[in-house]
């Protein structure tokens, strides 16, 4: 039986062996702007929630904003990794589980983060994600991140078809920013096929 990418098994082998091609090494340029263009507004303990965190490194950009972080992973590896390396800061709850079963005490968030959480699942699972988030979310809450677009063939990862994000998103949220993330900015992995797009919560 083929390995599923929402078994922890599966994040577990390739973090403990180093196979993480999706892995930025850092805190992408698209995020800095948008912490730097949003800094009044994440202030004051605003609630990010960080789902497949893996290995967290844009914890530290909210965390200096002021914001109070939950970071999440299936992998127990990469939550240990998160742990050593951001586990001293005050503001941050990291919790080895699941995205869509977790009792987030901090819920509802402000602001939920996207970083190759989308495309590590499985397509089927993307209407129960976006449900799920937008259950997370506070109304007027902030979806924002990078979403990678083109085949789903042998994914992980599983990228948008041009017209998805509209039919996937558009009962819960209301795109606010859609923008290509310039291939410098990205990994060779995701190159010319990532794009930073920021949505609100629209439930009234």
């Amino acid at each position: 039986m083929p390995e599923s990418s929402t078994d922890p098994k599966f994040w577990n082998t390739r973090y403990a062996a180093g196979r993480t091609p999706w892995d930025f090494g850092g805190v992408p340029a698209a995020l800095g702007r948008f912490v730097t263009t949003n800094a009044a507004t994440l202030r004051h303990g605003m609630r990010v929630l960080i789902p497949g965190c893996g290995s967290g490194y844009e914890i530290a950009a909210f965390a200096a904003a002021g914001c109070a972080v939950t970071a999440i992973d299936l992998s127990a590896v990469a939550v240990a990794r998160v742990r050593r390396e951001f586990g001293a800061l005050a503001s941050l709850r990291i919790v080895e589980g699941d995205f869509f079963t977790e009792k987030f005490s901090a819920a509802p968030f402000d602001l939920i983060y996207e970083r190759t959480f989308l495309c590590a699942l499985p397509p089927a699972l993307w209407p129960r994600m976006v449900a799920r988030t937008a259950e997370l979310l506070r109304p007027g809450g902030v979806l924002a991140g990078f979403y990678l677009f083109g085949d789903k063939d042998d994914g992980p990862p599983f990228g948008l078809a041009p017209d998805e994000p509209a039919k996937l998103f558009a009962a819960h949220f209301d795109l606010a920013r859609d923008e290509a993330v310039p291939p410098a900015e990205s990994l060779a992995f995701f190159a010319g096929r990532e794009r930073w797009q920021e949505r609100t919560h629209k439930k009234a």
